[in-house]
C-alpha cells in the first residue's frame, strides 16, 4: 500500500498564485492541497480544520506576515512545518521567517523541480534553504539586533529626516537619537545615514509600499 500523499496548505494573497500551485503540486501523487488561504487569520482557520503536515506560505499578507503564521501553528500546531515562498529575499525576512519556525525559504522564480525538493525534504524532517539564501541568513544571524527604538529610528532616517526632525517626531533629546543612529550604523556595518538607509531597504529592515 502506498503511503499517504503529504497534506498541503497554500497561503498567499494572490488567488491565481494559489490556483496555479495548487495545479502543478495536484500533479504529483504524493502531494495533496487540501486548503487554501489568503489571509493570516484564514490560514489559521485552515489549518485547524484540515490539519496539513505543510504549509506553502508568502510573506506578505494581508493582515500580517507569513512569519505570523509560521509562529503561530508553531504555538496551536508544531506538527506543521511551513516553507516560506515569496518575492522578499531580504535579509530581514529570511531571517525573521527562521526565529519563527520556518524549514525552508524559496524565491517566487524558483523553478517548479526545487519548490518540488523543497516541498519532499521538508516533509521528511529536513530543511532547505538554497545556498545564496543559506548565506544570507547565516550574515544576518551573526549580526546584532536592532532594538525596537532603533528600527523606528532607522525608518526615519530612510524617510531623509535629520537627527533633529527624528527627535521631534519621536519625542526624544537630539542627542539621543544622535546615539542611536551611532548604533544603527555600527550594527549594520555601514559607514553613514545614505548607506544605513540603502542597507535597510536591501536587508528588509523596512518596507517603503507602508
Amino acid at each position: 500500500m502506498s503511503a499517504c500523499p503529504t497534506k498541503i496548505l497554500l497561503v498567499d494573497d494572490h488567488f491565481i498564485v494559489r490556483m496555479g500551485l495548487a495545479s502543478s503540486l495536484n500533479e504529483e501523487a504524493d502531494l495533496r492541497v487540501v486548503a487554501e488561504a489568503a489571509t493570516v487569520a484564514e490560514a489559521l482557520a485552515a489549518a485547524a480544520a484540515q490539519s496539513p503536515d505543510l504549509a506553502v506560505i508568502d510573506m506578505r499578507l494581508p493582515d500580517g506576515e507569513g512569519s505570523d503564521v509560521v509562529r503561530r501553528l508553531g504555538e496551536t500546531l508544531p506538527g506543521v512545518r511551513c516553507l516560506m515562498l515569496s518575492v522578499n529575499v531580504g535579509e530581514n525576512d529570511i531571517l525573521r521567517a527562521f526565529k519563527a519556525g520556518a524549514c525552508g525559504y524559496l524565491q517566487k522564480t524558483v523553478e517548479r523541480a526545487e519548490l518540488l525538493e523543497a516541498i519532499r525534504a521538508i516533509a521528511r524532517g529536513e530543511t532547505y534553504f538554497p545556498a545564496n539564501l543559506r548565506r544570507v541568513l547565516d550574515i544576518g544571524r551573526a549580526r546584532p539586533d536592532l532594538s525596537p527604538r532603533e528600527k523606528e529610528v532607522l525608518l526615519l532616517v530612510v524617510e531623509g529626516l535629520l537627527n533633529k526632525e527624528i527627535a521631534d517626531r519621536l519625542g526624544l533629546a537630539e542627542i539621543t537619537v544622535k546615539q542611536h543612529v551611532s548604533a544603527i550604523l555600527r550594527k549594520l556595518g555601514v559607514q553613514d545615514r545614505t548607506q544605513a538607509a540603502i542597507a535597510a531597504v536591501e536587508r528588509g529592515l523596512v518596507r517603503l509600499d507602508r
